[in-house]
């Protein structure tokens, strides 16, 4: 009865502080300010907070959240468990299979440097570049001695 009580107060506050809005040319949040406002009362109207009220004294129904948390401690925990690499032998000897066998297209990720390209072929087939840094320097000095630099 307390609990009706208290939300039908707030609801009807809450009216008053829209009209208030209302009343300052403010139409947008006095709607709004409505809206939240009405909704204690049908919270009271349906019922919900009659079976909130008598949930939150109720000994058998504080046990009951009990056991919905030790439920879920018991979740988590074993989330954890299973994340850390725990498990059964089964799983950890499968865990380690997979994570020997090569790719199954390994040269897809590799970028495409022509026919029969591997990683050791690479290096020996660039050019050497004394050759082309010489010119890449004159074409600099050029560059700054026509701006006098």
């Amino acid at each position: 009865m307390l609990a009706e009580t208290v939300c039908s107060a707030v609801s009807a506050a809450g009216l008053g502080v829209a009209a208030v809005t209302a009343y300052r040319k403010r139409f947008l949040s006095a709607f709004r300010i409505a809206a939240y406002s009405l909704v204690p009362i049908g919270l009271v109207m349906t019922g919900v907070v009659g079976w909130l009220a008598d949930t939150a004294f109720s000994p058998t129904a504080w046990a009951g959240f009990g056991v919905l948390g030790l439920a879920w401690v018991l979740f988590a925990t074993t989330r954890a468990v299973e994340r850390r690499g725990g498990g059964t032998r089964k799983e950890r000897r499968a865990a380690r299979a997979a994570a020997g066998r090569d790719a199954v297209a390994p040269a897809v990720s590799e970028p495409s440097l022509g026919r029969g390209s591997t990683q050791a072929a690479r290096p020996q087939s660039a050019p050497p570049r004394s050759k082309g840094a010489g010119d890449d320097f004159s074409d600099i000095e050029a560059i700054l001695k026509k701006h006098g630099i």
